[in-house]
Formats: C-alpha cells, sequence, structure tokens
C-alpha cells in the first residue's frame, strides 16, 4: 500500500472516530464554550424554580392565607412541591421531543416555558386584591416551571454528558451540578441581600418579585448563548426514535427498561432528598428553629456554595474510582449522620453550628448528585436518552425531592419531634442503597 492511500485511509478513519465522539467536534463555538453555553442555560432556568423556595414565606403569607404557622408553612411546602407534579409530564414529552427533534430544541422550548412562568408569579396580584384566583395563579406558574424543568434536565444532562470522553462523565456530571447549585446559590444570595437592605414592607411588596423579573430577563439570554450549540443526537439515533409513535414508543421505554427505571428512581430519591432538605428547605426550618429570615437564607448560600465548590471534584473522584464502591460508601455516611446533625442543631441552636452542619449534609447531597447525575445517563442508549434520564430523574425527584419539606414539616407536626427530617433521609438511603446490585459500572467505558 503506497503512503498516499495510507494517508488517505488514515484521514477517512479520523474523519470516522470525530463523527463517532462529539466531544472532538469543532464547530463554530469551541468546546469549553459550549460546556458553558449548556450549563449556563440549565442554571438558568433552576434559578427561576427555585428562587420560590427563599421567599416561600413570603409568598405563603401573601398568597395563601392560612390560621397557624404549621398550617402555613404545609401549605407553602405543598405548593413548592406542585411544581414537581408537573415534572414527571414534561420530562416524559418534551424528553421524547429532544430524542427526535433534537436536543438544542428541547433546550430552546424549556428555556421559554420557563419565562412564561416566571412571568406569571412576577405579576400576579396577592390574595387580598383577587382573593382565590391568587393562589390559583401561582400554582398554575409552579406547573408550567416544573413541566419545563422535566425536559431540561433530559436534553441538557445527554448533551452534556455526550461531549464526555469514556473517563470524564463524571466531572461532567459534576459540571451540571455546578450550574444547579451556582444558581442556587445566586438564588439564596439576592434573597439574603434583599431581606437584609430592605424593610419587611418593601419586601412584602415588591421585593420578593426581584428574582422572578430577574430571571425572566434571562431567558432571552439562555436561548441566545446557546443557539450555536453541536447537536449531539446523529441522524440514525434520531430516525430510530422517529421510527415509533408517541405511544409506541413510551410502551417500549416502560415495558423494556422498567427495571432500569425503578433503579434509577431509588438511586435519585437519595441525592434528591438530601439536596432539597439541606439546599432548599433550610429558609423554612430555621423558622422552626426561630433563627430569623436572614439565618435561614444564610445557610441556603453555605450549603449551595460548598455544593458548587465540590461538584466537579466529587465528579473527578468518581472517574477514578468507580461510581458503585462511592455511591455505597457516601449514601452509607449519610445514613449514618442524618440523625445526629439534627440533634446538634436542635440542642445547640447557634448560628455557626447550624451553618456547619447545613454546610456538611450539603457535601454529601454534592457526592451523591453528581453519582446520580452520571448513573442515570449512562444507564440509557442514545436515542431514548433524554426520555430515559428525564423520566427517572424527574420521578425520583418529584417524588423524593420536591415533597421532601413537605414531607418533613407534616412528620414534624405528627411527632412532634424536630429531628423527623433525618428519619425521611434515612429512608431514602436504605432506598438507594436496595437499588445498587441493579448498576452497572461503566466508568471507562463508551456510552451506548
Amino acid at each position: 500500500m503506497s503512503m498516499i492511500e495510507e494517508a488517505t485511509l488514515d484521514s477517512r478513519a479520523s474523519v470516522t472516530i470525530a463523527e463517532k465522539s462529539p466531544a472532538k467536534v469543532q464547530g463554530k463555538i469551541s468546546k469549553v464554550k459550549s460546556i458553558v453555553a449548556i450549563t449556563v442555560g440549565n442554571g438558568l432556568e433552576f434559578f427561576e424554580f427555585t428562587s420560590y423556595s427563599f421567599f416561600a414565606i413570603i409568598i405563603g403569607k401573601l398568597f395563601f392565607p392560612a390560621e397557624g404557622d404549621i398550617a402555613q408553612l404545609l401549605m407553602i411546602t405543598a405548593t413548592f412541591g406542585i411544581g414537581f407534579i408537573a415534572r414527571p409530564v414534561g420530562g416524559l414529552f418534551l424528553g421524547l421531543y429532544a430524542d427526535r427533534a433534537g436536543r438544542k430544541a428541547a433546550m430552546t422550548l424549556t428555556l421559554s416555558l420557563m419565562a412564561i412562568g416566571s412571568a406569571i408569579i412576577l405579576l400576579a396580584p396577592p390574595y387580598a386584591y383577587i382573593g382565590v384566583a391568587a393562589p390559583v395563579l401561582i400554582v398554575l406558574a409552579r406547573l408550567i416551571q416544573g413541566f419545563a424543568l422535566g425536559g431540561e434536565i433530559g436534553a441538557s444532562t445527554s448533551l452534556l454528558m455526550e461531549y464526555a470522553d469514556n473517563n470524564s462523565r463524571g466531572f461532567y456530571g459534576g459540571l451540571q451540578l455546578l450550574s444547579q447549585n451556582a444558581s442556587a446559590l445566586a438564588g439564596s444570595l439576592l434573597g439574603l441581600t434583599l431581606t437584609t437592605f430592605l424593610s419587611t414592607e418593601s419586601l412584602e411588596s415588591w421585593g420578593w418579585r426581584l428574582p422572578f423579573a430577574i430571571g425572566l430577563l434571562m431567558g432571552p439570554l439562555g436561548v441566545f448563548i446557546r443557539r450555536n450549540l453541536h447537536e449531539t443526537l446523529d441522524h440514525e439515533a434520531q430516525e430510530e426514535a422517529k421510527s415509533k409513535s408517541t405511544k409506541q414508543a413510551i410502551g417500549t421505554i416502560f415495558s423494556e427498561q422498567w427495571r432500569v427505571i425503578l433503579a434509577g428512581i431509588a438511586i435519585v430519591s437519595a441525592g434528591t432528598s438530601a439536596v432539597y432538605i439541606s439546599m432548599y428547605y433550610m429558609p423554612t426550618y430555621a423558622k422552626i428553629l426561630h433563627f430569623p429570615m436572614t439565618t435561614g437564607l444564610l445557610a441556603s448560600c453555605v450549603a449551595t456554595g460548598a455544593a458548587s465548590i465540590f461538584a466537579p471534584i466529587c465528579g473527578m473522584i468518581a472517574d477514578r474510582v468507580g461510581r458503585k464502591k462511592m455511591l455505597i460508601m457516601i449514601v452509607t455516611v449519610q445514613m449514618i449522620v442524618a440523625c445526629p446533625a439534627f440533634m446538634i442543631i436542635n440542642s445547640h441552636p447557634s448560628l455557626p453550628l447550624f451553618l456547619t452542619v447545613v454546610g456538611a449534609l450539603a457535601l454529601l447531597a454534592t457526592l451523591i448528585g453528581v453519582l446520580m447525575t452520571v448513573f442515570i445517563t449512562e444507564m440509557f442508549p442514545k436515542h431514548i436518552r433524554a426520555t430515559g434520564i428525564s423520566i427517572v430523574y424527574c420521578v425520583g425527584v418529584s417524588l423524593f425531592g420536591g415533597f421532601a419539606p413537605f414531607i418533613s414539616t407534616l412528620l414534624i407536626q405528627l411527632s412532634g419531634s424536630n429531628l423527623a427530617p433525618s428519619w425521611y433521609l434515612i429512608f431514602c438511603c436504605v432506598l438507594c442503597l436496595s437499588a445498587v446490585p441493579f448498576l452497572v459500572e461503566k466508568n471507562g467505558k463508551s456510552l451506548d
């Protein structure tokens, strides 16, 4: 064979490899810019969705009047959880859309829907002005946002992880968690700033609406920065996804992948319960401990800040030591420390101790969250990956994360014990560990 023929074959082989490895494709923007575009857009949506939790007490007072602190807390946390009811539905239908029309198209749609939800909350008059229509508007907005975020996670996670190579998916999963936690940190800092510098009257009249105004304005920014992303859904996978009707596709996923789906939901339970209790429930739990609202928001800042810093590091560790053994170790640690952690902050309710415990719980939640993200991505083949991720993540988060504040508050009321949130964490840890034998270790192996 001549040198020219060898060079030609090498060139063709290089093109084939590049086509099969989206992480190496160089388009109009660099790989780094692509990753930033994916994670920033994802972070914008989480900022809009989670901002509600940081002002839940004020929103509850204005839109959900009730007699008694616990009754109002239950209504507040239930409304926070309502946004998660729509997530599995959004995850299913927008996930199918992402597997057929492409990841980019789905991500553009989810940003637009999220902006609509923010606009409704931003403009909704309180209960004193329009009566029962006020809470109806808030519930509607939360359902729209939940539907949108349900589709975002499958599309953006699929795209991001398909950019990674076989030895860096843990790190990329950490970047996904970084974007979510950084957005929550931004929401926490904004909430802390507003509660510190605004009077109670100003905060309740207009200050609480500011995060939703920011979220609404950032929607077009998210669409803009994602416009030149390289699409990782190849023609073959796209055609395979399109070959079945929506009804057939849904039936196939649940009939052929039900074991994988159940195992994935069990894994998600431990990570999402820890995240929503340590990062989003603490502003509400601080009220139970008779701390001021600023203490709860400061705790959220500590939790989300720690999670943002350590998420990529956790991902890199997972790439080195493997997923399963790390998951078993971290979930076991969380199960052991959950109850003592809540005992400490209840027996010695000081600000430094409260922030330390919250930061430690957030770190454990981040470790599990990164592993959870990687596992559910590696479970599904490309032509149903966005749909599979969306179903597992959204059902898991809806059942065990979104209603974690409500369940924790309800358990406190029923038991009379402030330690009740730790019992819920322990239950989710046990559920997660029960699914580990059904997981396949794919560290260092290619995605299907």
